[in-house]
Order: structure tokens, then sequence, then C-alpha cells
């Protein structure tokens, strides 16, 4: 196996496994912080809330992923035409910028899903 696909392999492992993680420790710890808090006349259920903490940390997660997965096919793209064209290093960089830019959104969705829970 090549030692590029050996690491991107491990990065997307490391990536999908830190997002698994954290959606377990979300919704392990979401209904215990819920419950510990008086709930004021709009609050939503433990089980709306088990849900949106699921759906945040899903939505910053795959997204994490698939931006990784694009910066990857991105870059290495960008890498190997810059190798024969150095001039175009400009737009290569706009490439990669766009494709890191999935993970942003992903991140905007998960803060306006907590702002919803609050």
């Amino acid at each position: 196996m090549k030692p590029m696909l050996k690491f991107s392999l491990a990065l997307v492992g490391m990536t999908l496994l830190m997002g698994l993680g954290a959606t377990a420790l979300l919704l392990a710890g979401g209904p215990a912080l819920a419950a510990e808090t008086a709930a004021p006349a709009g609050a939503v259920s433990s089980e709306v809330w088990r849900w949106g903490l699921a759906a945040a940390a899903a939505s910053t997660a795959l997204s994490a992923l698939g931006a990784g997965f694009a910066v990857a096919k991105v870059g290495t793209a960008a890498i190997g035409a810059l190798a024969e064209k150095p001039e175009l290093f400009g737009r290569l960089l706009i490439f990669v910028g766009l494709a890191e830019g999935i993970a942003i959104y992903g991140l905007i969705v998960s803060i306006l899903i907590l702002n919803r829970l609050a």
C-alpha cells in the first residue's frame, strides 16, 4: 500500500473516531445536563436535546470528514499542477480553500443547531 494512502486512511479513521467519540460524549452528557438545570418555560425536552446534540456533532464530524477528503484530492492535484506550472499557485490555493470551506459550513450549521436548543 502506498504511504500516502496509508496516511489518508489513518487521517480519515482518526477523524471518524473523534467524531463518534464526541457524539457519544454529547449523547451521554446531554440528558444529564438538561436534568440538572431547572427547566424554564420554553425549554426543550431531553429527547429533543439529545437529538439536537447528535445532529450538531454529526454535522461537524461529517463535514470535517468531507473536507478532509476534498482537500486530499484537490491538494494532490494542486501539487501536481504546481510542479508543472508554478505560476498557478494563486488559483490552486483558492481551490484548496474552497474545499476547506466545507468544514466551516458544517461548523456553522452545528452552531445554529446548538443555538436553537438553548
